[in-house]
């Protein structure tokens, strides 16, 4: 009665499925790990500054006020994901989840290291020795460098590579703050640990996906499946000949071996499954070396494995997913592409919302918060929209603001009790920059109550 969950080794495999997951499992690793490394006009062009906030993307800068334009990026990525389920199952998790990268990559390091699957079963059993403690200690230096590669990536999108790596220091890591050091420890910690010791048990027991992938499932998504009328009864037989009463199954156990979550896919549908396809690429190898026709082990739906008709491929939920997401990408679009680069908000003083002056003039006083969204050095001038009786009076004729700097002004306006009427009277003030590129508009009130 052992409920431990041993240790999987699993055998690698090569064929038609497997030489696409490693183009996509490694293509989206090299775009990871060069996305720090890309420029536009100068600067970096992927940068997360999370500390500030502001979000620097291909030339856009993204600050707290349009975090809404993100949710309509999780929103579109959200539906591609569960469109994509329904259509072909957990193909997310076999081919470009990132925890299937990087498990792949760590079980290849100690296949470099120890050799087969036979191999390292037979070093884990092996008692501790000094040999086996030096393997050990290889495989080990060999994961902390990807792991640190990894963290310093994932920390050079948030702090930008020119603090990290340029930042005059002799030794790059010796200019780095101590919340940077604790970031990147946690991060290569976690890398460390999921890709090297976690592994499926992060797919099966942590992952969410996993659990509710079968609500999304339906009789044509595309599933890993075996097809168990043709291969039962299994049992092993010589190779050329087929038994009476024998299924195209040899129960080589050539599926099991090979599977990363450690399942037997002629169980039937898993939530241990990733989808991977590894089990169909080594049983069609076993297929061809006995002289039967592939597809033992297959991609196919249970409409067309159980029922025996044919897979629809468009049905309701698909076009449901499609118009959800259609609107989504056409918001999305309407929101990047109306974005203006220039932010105003105004803000009365509410402490004393008017005040009479000796000159007998009404005073009301607001501060701008301005925004220069731009990558250049922007010169503004505010202007109050003609009100008869009103004028706009502020600290500065001009005001000059950095790239992506964000500026606070008080301006006071004042009215002519003879010429404007009691009580609230709207008001348009509005930033615009002395090329006549950018400009933008806010509205707010100016209130006058005479005393009686």
């Amino acid at each position: 009665m052992d409920a431990s969950k041993k240790r999987i080794h699993p055998r690698f495999v090569r064929g038609k499925y497997q030489n696409i997951r490693l183009v996509t499992m490694y293509g989206f690793m090299a775009i990871f790990l060069i996305m720090p490394w890309l420029r536009w006009d100068g600067h970096q062009a992927l940068l997360f500054n999370v500390t500030e906030p502001k979000f620097f993307v291909f030339g856009a800068t993204f600050m707290p006020q349009d975090f809404y334009f993100f949710a309509f990026i999780f929103i579109i990525a959200a539906m591609t994901l569960f469109m994509v389920t329904v259509y072909a199952g957990r193909v997310w998790c076999g081919y470009v989840c990132p925890q299937t990268i990087y498990v792949h990559l760590y079980q290849h390091v100690e296949k470099w290291v120890l050799g087969e699957r036979n191999q390292r079963m037979k070093f884990e059993d092996e008692p501790m020795s000094a040999k086996k403690l030096a393997k050990k200690a290889l495989i080990h230096a060999i994961w902390g460098v990807f792991s640190v590669i990894t963290a310093m990536t994932f920390i050079a999108l948030v702090v930008g590579t020119d603090y990290l790596f340029f930042n005059g220091n002799p030794l790059f890591f010796m200019g780095w703050s101590k919340l940077t050091w604790v970031f990147f420890g946690i991060i290569t910690f976690v890398t460390h640990m999921n890709a090297g010791y976690m592994r499926e048990h992060m797919c099966v027991h942590m992952c969410p996906y996993g659990r509710f992938q079968s609500v999304m499932f339906d009789k044509d998504t595309l599933l890993v499946s075996y097809d168990y009328e043709r291969g039962e009864a299994r049992g092993a037989r010589k190779k050329g000949t087929h038994p009476e009463g024998m299924g195209d199954c040899i129960d080589c156990n050539m599926c099991v071996q090979v599977c990363p979550t450690g399942i037997d896919i002629r169980d039937g549908l898993q939530v241990d499954c990733i989808q991977c396809a590894a089990c169909i690429d080594a049983c069609n190898e076993i297929m061809d070396k006995v002289g039967y026709p592939r597809g033992l082990i297959r991609y196919t739906t249970e409409r067309q494995l159980v029922h025996k008709e044919k897979t629809k491929v468009i049905g309701f939920r698909i076009f449901a997913y499609i118009f959800v997401l259609t609107v989504a990408i056409a918001t999305a679009t309407w929101v990047a592409t109306t974005r203006n680069p220039l932010e105003l908000e105004i803000r009365h003083d509410r402490k004393q919302l008017n005040t009479v002056g000796r000159n007998g003039l009404v005073e009301n006083s607001y501060v701008l918060k301005i925004v220069n969204k731009t990558d250049e050095k922007q010169t503004y001038m505010v202007k109050l929209e003609a009100v008869d009786g009103l004028e706009i009076r502020s600290r500065f004729k001009e005001l000059p603001l950095k790239a992506n700097e964000a500026y606070s002004m008080p301006v006071s306006i004042f009215g002519d009790p003879s010429k404007i009427k009691a009580g609230h009277t709207p008001i348009t003030i509005t930033i615009y920059s002395v090329d006549g590129k950018y400009s933008q508009s806010a509205e707010d009130i100016f209130i006058y109550e005479p005393k009686k």
